[in-house]
């Protein structure tokens, strides 16, 4: 595909309801990949410092209030976050 699975038009939102949730974060941060969303609150291991250092490095954003914004900002490829 000559292209890196950042470019690829994927959205991925992880949902905090099990522990193994947070092997598969560590694992897609660890290969690398961007411009996850997690919720529907931010894990109380991630600190506000942490967070902003995985936000900074990859892109790591909290899912907003609104689904519907949500949705519209991964399906039209949006990389903010949402308030």
């Amino acid at each position: 595909l000559q292209c890196g699975v950042n470019d690829l038009p994927l959205s991925i939102v992880l949902s905090w309801f099990e522990q193994k949730a947070v092997v598969v974060l560590l694992t897609l941060l660890s290969l690398g990949i961007r411009n996850i969303r997690v919720g529907p609150t931010v894990p109380a291991f991630l600190r506000p410092s942490i967070f902003k250092v995985l936000h900074e490095k990859f892109n790591l954003m909290a899912i907003g209030a609104d689904v519907h914004q949500d949705i519209a900002n991964m399906v039209g490829g949006d990389k903010t976050p949402t308030a």
